[in-house]
């Protein structure tokens, strides 16, 4: 039978020997073009990741029905509004506040009869039911509402006030203005309004004030009216 023969231990490769020459980390680090490609990975991922969503969003936003149905959203024992108008006073133009019409060298320039009272509480109401202000539901862009009336956008936010089932809890408004001074003109205002509306006119409660001719409002160029309304169940 023949022997194998011996082996010299001088011909045997020492790895234990020699750990240092090749590091057990060296076998795990990625090189640095490998890293590159991870990290451009990801971030195209996560791009597209935010992408999706934001186009998910504006879908479910898009497909909501809009409507200016009375009908707000959540139905509560009373809801708040607040009104905000302001126009330029020029000559030529009657100066109609409330639907009366108060004497004066100028008047405002709008649209409609340019009542900045009247707008001003309209959007207070449609600002409590949750709807659209008055120049989305009567855009100054449709000719049939040249010169209109604005009793006629009080009437319909009324109507639209009640088929959600509110009525008038109390309503305050300001008049700002520098001239005329309104004292002689402010019962008849606040009677004709509470009459639009339909309310007694102890919940209505009319205020003017001067700019102390600060800006246009202070220097007879502009008048401007706040409002803030409280609506009640029914």
């Amino acid at each position: 039978m023949a022997m194998a023969a011996p082996v010299h231990a001088s011909s045997v490769t020492r790895i234990s020997s020699n750990k240092s020459a090749y590091p057990l980390s060296s076998l795990y680090r990625p090189s640095s073009l490998a890293l590159s490609h991870t990290l451009s990975l990801r971030s195209t991922l996560r791009r597209r990741m935010v992408a999706a969503a934001a186009a998910a969003a504006t879908t479910a936003i898009e497909s909501e029905p809009r409507s200016n149905s009375a009908a707000p959203s959540k139905s509560l024992p009373f809801r708040v509004g607040h009104g905000f108008d302001l126009h330029r006073l020029e000559p030529g133009y009657p100066l109609i506040i409330g639907g009366i019409d108060i004497p004066h060298d100028r008047g405002c320039e709008a649209h409609s009869d340019g009542d900045v009272l009247l707008h001003c509480v309209v959007d207070a109401i449609l600002g409590a039911l949750g709807l659209p202000d008055i120049g989305q539901i009567f855009p100054d862009s449709d000719p049939k509402w040249k010169g209109a009336p604005s009793s006629v956008f009080i009437k319909e936010a009324v109507r639209l006030m009640h088929e959600a089932g509110y009525e008038i809890g109390n309503l305050d408004a300001t008049l700002i203005l520098q001239r005329p001074k309104l004292s002689p003109h402010k019962e008849t205002i606040r009677l004709n309004l509470s009459q639009l509306l339909g309310a007694d006119p102890s919940v209505v409660n009319l205020k003017a004030k001067t700019h102390e001719k600060v800006d246009s409002l202070g220097e007879n160029r502009s008048i401007a009216a706040h409002t803030v309304v409280l609506l009640m169940r029914k």
